[in-house]
């Protein structure tokens, strides 16, 4: 038999992915860029088994068995299995094999964070280890969950939409390593960790068909917001990149509520932390420190990423605990997860940024950084399948 057990990371656009041209394929109308976050905070975890003795293909998806009929799977599973004809070395008995896939993730699902990006992601990349499969891996990766190719390298990265209507020169690489800015934070202030209503394959299906402000998105701003984007990125202009990513988050949202009927992802609190952020630009602008400048992005859901500067974190933290202190039912200990903050004591200045400060409009907060690519682990107790059954660790089904 074959098992490896593997993670994958969450990727934040910053220049936003947000309609396809092919739904099969998942080819999208236009560029984005993202930053991939550390796996040491928010991951996917899967194990990928194979085994002769293994009667057909089962799959289980945060401890519940779902079916193997998924198209998105599917697609992802013949693209893996028809590379493996293609490689010298590997035994085809192995295309016989039963299959067993159990995958989990430690951050919330579907609630607007990446979750299917880092889900098919880590899905591809423990495929392909346990097939015996090298190479570019983004473009089977994109058939599973569009942004999903995007997870599969680490720092800043470039999805190319691609001309060739069969899609393969649609694909993703890195454009600028993970200390690209050293020392950058990132501070996710969940909003609501539930279910959006409307999903993204929806939200995108309703914006291309009703929505005039995407058809300018598409074929105007966004391939401008692409060029300026990569320069500021290649010329370390941290101010310019904030400034991009702030409107081009914005732009999208603009995109969803010209959509009829209209898809609202931000909620109050939101916009609350939105204002907060350029509150605080507008006096750092004001100070000469544009390098301490912060940005925010929003995908389609109500929770904020914020991409911090490590000079300006323990402020940036502070400021965001006095707008949203904790609720008087939540534990600190779960109110702030990830990396710890020094204590920071607010000047007379920054204390003028605190506005209404209701406790409980956030859920939680994640604090992290940028991280890597997938990654392989070696530890035979990371296996989330017993190797013997093939089934789930303490599988009761």
């Amino acid at each position: 038999m074959e098992i490896v057990t593997c993670t994958a990371p969450v990727n934040i656009a910053v220049i936003k992915y947000w309609g396809k041209r092919d739904e099969k394929l998942i080819l999208p109308l236009n560029d984005s860029i993202s930053f991939t976050l550390s796996q040491d905070h928010m991951c996917a975890r899967t194990t990928v088994a194979l085994s002769e003795n293994y009667e057909g293909d089962r799959f289980w998806l945060n401890g519940k068995e779902e079916s193997m009929d998924n198209p998105r799977i599917q697609n992802c599973l013949r693209a893996i299995r028809e590379r493996v004809d293609l490689s010298k070395g590997n035994n085809k008995d192995i295309l016989r094999w039963g299959l067993r896939i159990c995958s989990s993730n430690n951050f919330p699902t579907a609630a607007g964070l990446a979750s299917s990006a880092a889900g098919y992601a880590c899905l591809v990349y423990g495929l392909s280890k346990a097939y015996g499969i090298e190479g570019d891996l983004s473009q089977i990766a994109r058939q599973g969950s569009g942004s999903a190719c995007r997870s599969m390298d680490g720092g800043l990265v470039h999805w190319y939409k691609g001309e060739q209507p069969d899609g393969s020169d649609s694909f993703a690489q890195s454009i600028a390593a993970v200390n690209h800015w050293p020392d950058l934070h990132v501070l996710i202030c969940v909003a609501n960790a539930g279910r959006k209503k409307t999903p993204s394959t929806e939200g995108m299906r309703r914006s291309i068909r009703t929505s005039r402000l995407m058809q300018y998105r598409v074929k105007e701003s966004v391939i401008t917001r692409i060029k300026d984007m990569t320069q500021a990125i290649e010329n370390k202009d941290w101010s310019t990149f904030c400034d991009l990513t702030i409107a081009d988050s914005n732009e999208m949202h603009a995109v969803c509520l010209d959509t009829f009927p209209p898809c609202i992802y931000m909620n109050d609190t939101s916009h609350r932390v939105a204002a907060l952020v350029h509150r605080y630009n507008d006096q750092m602008v004001a100070q000469g420190k544009k390098d301490l400048k912060i940005c925010y992005t929003f995908d389609a859901g109500p929770n904020a990423c914020l991409f911090v500067p490590g000079a300006a974190v323990s402020e940036v933290m502070q400021l965001v605990l006095a707008n949203f202190p904790q609720g008087e039912h939540q534990f600190a200990g779960d109110y702030v997860k990830g990396l710890p903050v020094l204590p920071h004591e607010l000047s007379e200045a920054s204390q003028s940024l605190v506005e209404d400060a209701t406790p409980g409009c956030l859920q939680f907060l994640i604090h992290t950084k940028v991280g890597d690519g997938p990654r392989l682990l070696q530890d035979l107790s990371s296996h989330l399948l017993d190797i013997k059954s093939g089934l789930p660790k303490d599988y009761s089904g």
